[in-house]
């Protein structure tokens, strides 16, 4: 009787009992209710995120680029990063903003490196390789920065533009040389690398001047530089009798009506 009980003692033990299952399944089962009241509460504040039609690639670059030049303050105003108090940023200033982030995604607008100063110098026409050359503008970069950085901030920018503002117009005074150089940049973006922009130029002129052409060309427009269509390409047969080269067209039928 001893073996048979204590045979049956440890098939017992080996069975679990339902007391033991039951914490187990109330807890899975309270899981599964707080991931779906989690998803309900996501669902709530977020109606539309599954209806919402996906935008390009681009439109998005363009939002992020607007966002951080609107949040984000260069230092010089009074309301600050993170300021309530609206921040009125002039044309000059939003020109150094764009080309400070321009081909850096964690630039914030506030400084400017060597490469995207150059790039402004540039771009903005402050470069016209006599008075102002690329040498001259990476001496005065050197120049107006401070030794422990790479970068220049917007008043050592002014300070730059100053300089070579006073190289580039010697004929005039510094304030007025500094507002000339002013506008070649304020307004300006960078301008990105495959994209050409039109550039005057004598050839280009002389190419579209009509009064210019030659030969066959020079048929197909009139005195005023207008196409004349059709009759400048085509050779249109004269069948009023008249031989090409003579003057007198139309000399009889008026004397024929005097005499009438």
């Amino acid at each position: 009787m001893g073996t048979a009980e204590s045979t049956k003692r440890k098939q017992m033990s080996a069975i679990p009992s339902t007391a033991q299952k039951e914490p187990n399944s109330h807890t899975s089962m309270a899981d599964q209710k707080d991931n779906i009241d989690d998803f309900k509460v996501q669902t709530a504040k977020h109606p539309n995120l599954g209806s919402a039609p996906l935008r390009p690639h681009s439109e998005q670059s363009k939002d992020r680029m607007s966002k951080r030049l609107s949040t984000d303050s260069n230092g010089t105003s009074d309301g600050g990063v993170g300021s309530s108090t609206p921040v009125e940023v002039t044309a000059l200033e939003e020109s150094f903003r764009r080309f400070a982030i321009h081909g850096d995604t964690r630039a914030t607008g506030k400084d400017l490196h060597g490469k995207n100063w150059s790039k402004l110098c540039k771009d903005c026409g402050v470069i016209d390789g006599k008075n102002i050359t690329l040498t001259d503008v990476d001496i005065v970069f050197s120049k107006v920065k401070k030794k422990s950085c790479r970068t220049i901030t917007y008043d050592e920018f002014r300070a730059a533009l100053a300089e070579l503002a006073r190289k580039k117009y010697k004929e005039k005074t510094g304030e007025e040389a500094e507002a000339e150089v002013f506008k070649l940049i304020e307004g300006k973006t960078p301008v990105i690398a495959g994209v050409t922009r039109a550039v005057a130029s004598p050839t280009v002129s002389r190419l579209t001047d009509p009064t210019k052409f030659t030969g066959s060309h020079k048929e197909r427009f009139d005195d005023t530089g207008r196409g004349k269509g059709k009759a400048g390409r085509v050779d249109v047969v004269d069948t009023s009798g008249y031989v090409s080269g003579y003057k007198h067209r139309g000399t009889y039928e008026k004397k024929l009506n005097k005499l009438a």
